[in-house]
This record gives C-alpha cells, sequence and structure tokens, in this order.
C-alpha cells in the first residue's frame, strides 16, 4: 500500500471503523492483549505471543518507554546492546503471527515504572517541571520513587518529546501496516496532569502561565470582556495571574476559576496537538493516534468533546471492583463513552485491569471478568486486556511470564470466542434516553472541591459525586448547584432503572455526537448553562426530540457570568422536579408517548442490557449481579424466545426457555452471565 501527502496531511494507512479498525481487506475488531517486550527475555516473547493468539487476540498492545531505550542525552539503545530492547524484532515476532500492534512511545506511559518511562535527566529538569502556586516542583508520592512531573505546557519538554518521537519513528517506520504489524499510536497516558489534577495543584510554569495569557486573550479579545468578567477594573491581559485556591466569596469571583478551570481543559488539548504535530515525518502521523483517560475521567480536566478535535479514539481505562457502586460507575463511564463514539469509531477500554500492581489495593479474579463483562455490557466494543502476559511490578494476569495459559486464561478465550461468534463488536445497545451533565457543572464540581490535596478524580474513582465532595455553599446562587444538578440527573437514573428504560450519560462538551438516535434529553440547568449549549438543546427539540430541563433555567451562562438576556428555552421542557416521584411519573409518561423499549429486571439489585443487531433483533443480553449474594432473576426480553449461556454452555441452565412472566435466570454473587438470544420468528 502506497500513502501518498495531501494538503491536510498524510494518508492513513489504517481508518478507524465503528465496528474497529479497518485495514483495507477487513475490519478487525479492537480486541488486544497487553504484552512489554522489554520486561521479557527474547527467547520468551514467541511464546507470549503464541499464548495471546491462543486466547483469540489479533492484536498486541505495548509501550515504548523512552527511559528504557535512552542511554544518554540523545543516545538510545534499540538492542544494539541489550537484547530486551529489540522493539522492531518484538514487532516482526508479531507480524510473523498475524498480530497487530498498538504501539504507545509515551511520553509518559506509566507501566508501573519508576519515573513512568521517562528518563531521569527529564523529570529532574526544572525547565521541564510542573510547578506549584509557589513555584515548586509538583511532586508525585508514588512507590518505588516519588518524582517532579513535567509540564504539559513547557517548551522545553516538547522539545525533548519531539526528539523521541523522531528516534522511535526511525526504527518503526518500516513495520507500520500493511508491511508491518503497527496499526494504532498511542499518543502520550492517562493525560489527566499525572495524578496530579487538583485544580489548584498546577500548573504554574513559565510557559502555563503565558499560556493562560493567551487563552484569555481568545476567550475575551478586548480586555474590558477580562475585566468585566473577573471584575477587576485595572486587569490586562498581560498581567492576569491565575487563582491559586478556591476563595470565591460570591457568584461574581466565580468566573476566574470557572476560566482556571477551562484552561486546564486547554493546556492538555493543546500538549496533545504539540505531541501529534511532533510525529509529522516520522511516519507514525501515517497511522490513526489514540489517548486512554484514567480512572475518574469526569473529575478531571480531560475534555473528550475538544480532545477529539486532536486525538482520533479516546478510550477509558477500567479497574473496578465487583460492587453495586462501582458497577453504577462502571455504567455511567461506558455509556456516556459509547454515546460518545456511536456511529464514528469502536468504544475502546484501552486499559481493563486483569490483575493489579502489588503496591495497590488487590483486584480478585471475579473483579476483573466482572469489570470486562459489565463494560462490554453497557457499550464497550473492544478492549485492551492489561495485563495480558504478566510481568514485574503485576500480579493475576492469564498468562504467566513465560508465556504458559494459567487457569483464569480459559475464561477470556471463552469470552473473546464468544464475541466473534455473536459478531458482536457490530451490534449496538439502543440507549433513546440520555442524561446530559453540562461540562459547566463539572468545571465548578473540579474549582468548588472542598477536599484541597486529595484530587475530586479520587473520590470519583469511589463512586463519590458531587454531594460527597464540593463545597457546600450557595454563593449568591440561591442553592448549591452542583448539589442540585447531581441530584436532578439521579432521580431520572433512579426512575430509568427502575423501569427497565435504557439511557446513557452525555457529556456537554460533546453534545451533538452523544445524541445519535435519542428520543428523550434530560439536562441539568442549574447554576450557569452555555448558550451554545441551550442552542443545541432548542434545536434537537425542533428536530422532534423530546428535551427536558430543570431544575430551572439559570441566569447565568457556562462561565457563571450574568447573562444580559435570559437564556431562550423555547420547545423546552421546564421541569422543578420536587421530587424523586415525580421523576417516576415522566419516565411513566415517555415510556408510553414516545415508545420507550422497556427491560424490567425483578430484583432490581439485577441489572441487564440487550444488544441489537441491524434490525433491531435482539442477539446478546448480559445479566449482570453486582452483590455479595447469589440472586435469581426475572427478565424481559421482547422478541427473544430464549437465551443460551455462551460463557458457561456446561451450565445444567445454560438454556432458558421463555415462561409467561419472562426469563427465569440464576445468576452468582459478583458474577456477569452473558447470553446469546434466540429470536422468535416475528423478529428473526
Amino acid at each position: 500500500m502506497s500513502v501518498a501527502s495531501t494538503s491536510s496531511g498524510p494518508v492513513r494507512r489504517v481508518r478507524l471503523h465503528p465496528h474497529g479498525l479497518d485495514l483495507g481487506d477487513e475490519i478487525v475488531p479492537l480486541r488486544a492483549g497487553a504484552m512489554h517486550y522489554w520486561r521479557h527475555p527474547p527467547e520468551e516473547w514467541g511464546a507470549g505471543l503464541d499464548a495471546l493468539r491462543a486466547l483469540g487476540f489479533r492484536l498486541v498492545d505495548t509501550y515504548v518507554p523512552w527511559g528504557e531505550h535512552e542511554v544518554a542525552p540523545g543516545e538510545f539503545d534499540f538492542g544494539e546492546r541489550s537484547p530486551r530492547l529489540d522493539v522492531a524484532r518484538f514487532l516482526r515476532m508479531a507480524h510473523e503471527r498475524a498480530l497487530k500492534v498498538v504501539l504507545r512511545p509515551g511520553p509518559h506511559i506509566n507501566a508501573e515504572l519508576t519515573y513512568f518511562g521517562l528518563p531521569e535527566r527529564i523529570v529532574w529538569d526544572r525547565a521541564c517541571q510542573a510547578r506549584t502556586p509557589r513555584d515548586n516542583p509538583v511532586m508525585l508520592p508514588i512507590v518505588p520513587v516519588a518524582f517532579p512531573v513535567p509540564s504539559y505546557a513547557s517548551d522545553a519538554f516538547h522539545e525533548e518529546t519531539a526528539l523521541w518521537f523522531e528516534r522511535v519513528g526511525r526504527v518503526v517506520r518500516d513495520l507500520r501496516h500493511p508491511e508491518g504489524p503497527i496499526v494504532l499510536v498511542q499518543i502520550d497516558n492517562e493525560g489527566a496532569l499525572y495524578f496530579r489534577d487538583g485544580p489548584y495543584d498546577q500548573d504554574y510554569h513559565p510557559d502555563a502561565i503565558a499560556l493562560f495569557r493567551a487563552f484569555l486573550k481568545t476567550k475575551y479579545r478586548h480586555v474590558n470582556e477580562l475585566r468585566d468578567a473577573w471584575n477587576d477594573p485595572s486587569l490586562l491581559h498581560a498581567t492576569a495571574v491565575p487563582p491559586v485556591r478556591f476563595d470565591a466569596k460570591g457568584a461574581a469571583d466565580l468566573p476566574r476559576h470557572m476560566d482556571w478551570m477551562e484552561f486546564h481543559e486547554h493546556l492538555l488539548v493543546h500538549a496533545m496537538r504539540r505531541m501529534v504535530d511532533a510525529t509529522k515525518g516520522t511516519g507514525l502521523d501515517e497511522l490513526p493516534t489514540m489517548h486512554n483517560f484514567p480512572l475518574g475521567e469526569a473529575a478531571t480536566p480531560l475534555n473528550a468533546g475538544r480532545m477529539d478535535d486532536v486525538i482520533d479514539l479516546i478510550g477509558l481505562d477500567y479497574y473496578h471492583r465487583a460492587t453495586p457502586v462501582e458497577h453504577n460507575t462502571i455504567a455511567r463511564r461506558t455509556t456516556e463513552l459509547a454515546a460518545r463514539c456511536e456511529g464514528r469509531v469502536s468504544a475502546y477500554g484501552a486499559e481493563v485491569g486483569a490483575g493489579f500492581p502489588p503496591f495497590f489495593a488487590p483486584i480478585d479474579e471475579k473483579d476483573s471478568l466482572y469489570t470486562l463483562l459489565c463494560a462490554l455490557a453497557y457499550g464497550l466494543r473492544g478492549y485492551n486486556l492489561y495485563m495480558a502476559v504478566e510481568r514485574d511490578r503485576w500480579v493475576g494476569a492469564p498468562i504467566d511470564p513465560h508465556g504458559r495459559l494459567r487457569p483464569l486464561a480459559q475464561k477470556y478465550e471463552r469470552l473473546n470466542t464468544a464475541l466473534d461468534a455473536t459478531e458482536f463488536h457490530s451490534l449496538r445497545r439502543r440507549a433513546p434516553v440520555r442524561l446530559v451533565v453540562p461540562r459547566a457543572l463539572r468545571r465548578l464540581a473540579r474549582a468548588s472541591h472542598a477536599f484541597g490535596p486529595i484530587t475530586p478524580a479520587f473520590f470519583n474513582i469511589l463512586g463519590a459525586g458531587f454531594r460527597e465532595t464540593c463545597i457546600e455553599e450557595e454563593l449568591g446562587l440561591g442553592e448549591v448547584a452542583t448539589l442540585v444538578g447531581e441530584t436532578y440527573l439521579r432521580a431520572f437514573e433512579r426512575a430509568l432503572q427502575t423501569r427497565g428504560v435504557p439511557f446513557a450519560y452525555a457529556g456537554g462538551d460533546s453534545f451533538v455526537e452523544s445524541i445519535e438516535d435519542a428520543k428523550w434529553l434530560v439536562c441539568a440547568t442549574v447554576g450557569g448553562v452555555k448558550p451554545e449549549l441551550m442552542m443545541r438543546l432548542r434545536e434537537a427539540a425542533r428536530n422532534g426530540l423530546r428535551v427536558t430541563i430543570g431544575p430551572r433555567v439559570p441566569s447565568r451562562d457556562g462561565s457563571m457570568r450574568e447573562m444580559p438576556a435570559p437564556h431562550d428555552t423555547t420547545g423546552l421542557e421546564v421541569e422543578p422536579l420536587d421530587d424523586g416521584a415525580r421523576a417516576d411519573e415522566l419516565v411513566a409518561r415517555h415510556i408510553q408517548e414516545l415508545g420507550l423499549p422497556a427491560f424490567p429486571v425483578d430484583p432490581e439489585d439485577v441489572k441487564m442490557t440487550v444488544h441489537e443487531d441491524a434490525t433491531g433483533a435482539p442477539r446478546v443480553v448480559f445479566v449482570m449481579n453486582p452483590t455479595a449474594r447469589d440472586l435469581t432473576a426475572r427478565v424481559s426480553v421482547r422478541g427473544a424466545r430464549s437465551l443460551v449461556d455462551v460463557l458457561n454452555p456446561d451450565r445444567s441452565d445454560a438454556r432458558i426457555v421463555r415462561g409467561i412472566a419472562g426469563f427465569e435466570v440464576h445468576v452468582p454473587s459478583r458474577t456477569v452471565r452473558m447470553f446469546a438470544a434466540e429470536p422468535t420468528q416475528t423478529s428473526s
């Protein structure tokens, strides 16, 4: 395949597809297993790659660690000295086995490496270091060694990164698809400011301050606009200083804090764009790019809507436990991801944990399997098993460090076989209701975070919401906006779950992409809302969607500035929602009026999702029990005459025939059962 350049850039060797990767002659589902070549002797690479193939994986995922390959500034070892570092040989061995490769050259890779895979000289170079409000290095307290994290604004850091990318490109450019196995390239890793993502942790690096002032100049083109927004008659773009703590006393003080939160998002997108630009001419730019959001991404500055303009594929990391609270977290994260990806790219779990680092809290086999299956149930269409092949600083992978299959491996092999047999990557979970979270609400929650050095993302990972983490001050708004907004959405969530109506979360930052095929939108409008989001809600209503907003219409915009005129609510239902019973009434009414699908489950502790083919016939059903008790549930799946367990075909109840009251399904504790649905004649 020849690759020609165009005025807009090089022609891509691989294209992203809603069902996976379009390689020209086939669509390959995005299912990968992680193996780190430099952590194994080369004589064991073949066994590990063969084991990945045996589990049904078509792709292998591997990092390229800058800090391991660099032996001195500008001097690298790619196998010339240490055979373990011969990444080109590893890639050729993958190609010989018909394995495609997801290549992750950083610069940040984490991978449980000291300094997260960066050279020690980089992290200790003051020009590269992120800064605290007091101009100190931003330290990450991590084992085995705490270290100062790089600044995403630092020109010096970006110049060093460009040199690293150029060197990697020189080694791997002849191993890109179709001549070689590389089909996807990751840009950076878990870009939430190296987990120092508190609202006032960083970045006060001189290059970041300069970027912040440029950001303000773009947002407020005339200095008087900036002065009005910040309520400071002496302010200049050139002298604006970011806040160093949340010190707002009233609503008039909020815009500068909201601007700082928005700037963090801008900073990360700007940094990713610079890194993507650094791949130009290396050959890596001829492949699609990806980036993985870490746990708790909704409480970080990572803005998927903005990042989509720079990175081709945004995936999520999954390291959860099988509990009711974390089940809900998986559902919220995954439905938002799936809604954003619908019809464009495959919803991808860039890291789905199989095991855990030994210095973290244990995640057992049931946790890992539950997390993966639950994420698939709520719309994930591809995943990278991290780690598939065990190595140092990791416990619990299905393949041991020498490439031997452990008993756990059979469960992943069965899953991959089932996903292929059902063509799961081509199915869709229809979710006609979307719960819309405005970006302004998330920014306000970050700005008003109540726990100082413990970041909002930490609480989000634990399943805590705004009620548990935000300062409970009205700030002249007449209510604690974050608490009211979250309560509003959760009331609808509970009512929809009770009646079995499929729904998905949608971020206001990616609104247009996230409402594909929706029938009813519910948006929390409280505190402040961007006029652009209100305009899009009105457009959706004009296009026939039912749009409910509330509990009221705020008088402020998304930056918390007072609006010169009220928001236009033409065509929108403004619903105060006085109590949860009212949410249930609305859901019941909309089921009838809009013909919403409903898949009731009894008891409610058990959850279910249904996945359909292009004709609308049910093909795959997941039944999930996140509790510590074995349960028997009655579920209803319209259009299915029987359910067949595709993961445990030897069970006595592997095939369940529909009875008068639906299907009766026994679900052991902390378990997900995956069924192929045998359709009735009328839906065939």
